[in-house]
């Protein structure tokens, strides 16, 4: 089972910047479709973005469409979500998730797996 940690959190005002950062190790990371999740203080995780094993295909939740990007180095191992334009409402800790490193791709979205520890993240108004 591949082994996920998160980086980049912290605090921003609104309006700002974030990159947070997710690295695999323990499996064949070209493999795995990988996406972020979020959750907040007393609600459910919600699902923010996913991209395909070969970061061909990628999923965003409709929130963040336009602000958030999801991206992937292969070589490095690493999952990136670039959030731009911060609302104070996603302060959340943000979890980074991997599939069953199938090389699958589901349009409705990958069955995650493996999970990271999450990263804070604050947006202050």
């Amino acid at each position: 089972q591949v082994q996920l940690v998160e980086s980049g959190g912290g605090l921003v005002q609104a309006g700002g910047s974030l990159r947070l950062s997710c690295v695999a190790s323990g499996g064949i990371f070209s493999n795995y479709a990988m996406g972020w999740f979020r959750q907040s203080p007393g609600k459910e995780r919600e699902f923010v973005a996913a991209i395909s094993w070969n970061g061909g295909f990628t999923l965003s939740a409709d929130s963040v469409k336009g602000r958030f990007t999801i991206s992937r180095d292969n070589v490095k191992n690493t999952v990136y979500l670039q959030m731009n334009s911060l609302k104070p409402e996603e302060t959340a800790v943000y979890y980074c998730a991997a599939d069953a490193g199938l090389r699958a791709w589901n349009v409705r979205g990958p069955d995650f797996r493996s999970w990271g520890q999450g990263t804070q993240v604050t947006v202050s108004s």
